[in-house]
């Protein structure tokens, strides 16, 4: 399944506006239409010092569009978010330690049924449950660097 972006081209640099140096707002997605329309969106950290961070989960989403700047809330138009490793609802953008760039993997699932999960679930959970019911899987990858060494 093919993920594209307005916000950043796939294995380019995210824009400050989408990170927590920016706006801290979630980036425009799209994907291609695959099973029953049901997806669930993550995002992720493999380069984390502690090891991978989620920065984001939206699920059962029915749609194969999201808009940017989601609203930061358990349930949406869009679809219901969960709580990320910082430990608020929805989007928290890349916010590296300075040095390296880090690469932010955002994860596309098409889903053979409708995610049944309690309200203010953490992302971790979502993406155990999204990757067991996954009937196809697509991504785009960006890259943010915070200045310094």
């Amino acid at each position: 399944m093919k993920v594209i972006s307005n916000s950043f081209h796939d294995k380019s640099d995210i824009p400050v506006r989408y990170t927590c140096d920016g706006e801290d707002i979630s980036p425009h997605l799209q994907w291609e239409k695959v099973g029953k329309g049901l997806y669930a969106v993550i995002m992720e950290d493999p380069d984390a010092p502690g090891g991978t961070f989620y920065h984001w989960a939206i699920y059962n989403v029915t749609t194969t569009e999201l808009p940017e700047a989601i609203p930061k809330m358990t349930s949406t138009q869009y679809g219901d978010q969960a709580i990320n490793d910082f430990g608020r609802v929805g989007y928290g953008g890349p916010c590296p330690p300075r040095g390296p760039p880090h690469r932010y993997f955002v994860k596309v699932y098409a889903l053979k049924e409708r995610m049944m999960l309690p309200a203010r679930i953490g992302v971790r959970e979502v993406a155990t449950v999204a990757e067991s019911i996954a009937v196809d899987v697509g991504e785009i990858m960006g890259k943010y660097r915070r200045g310094g060494k």
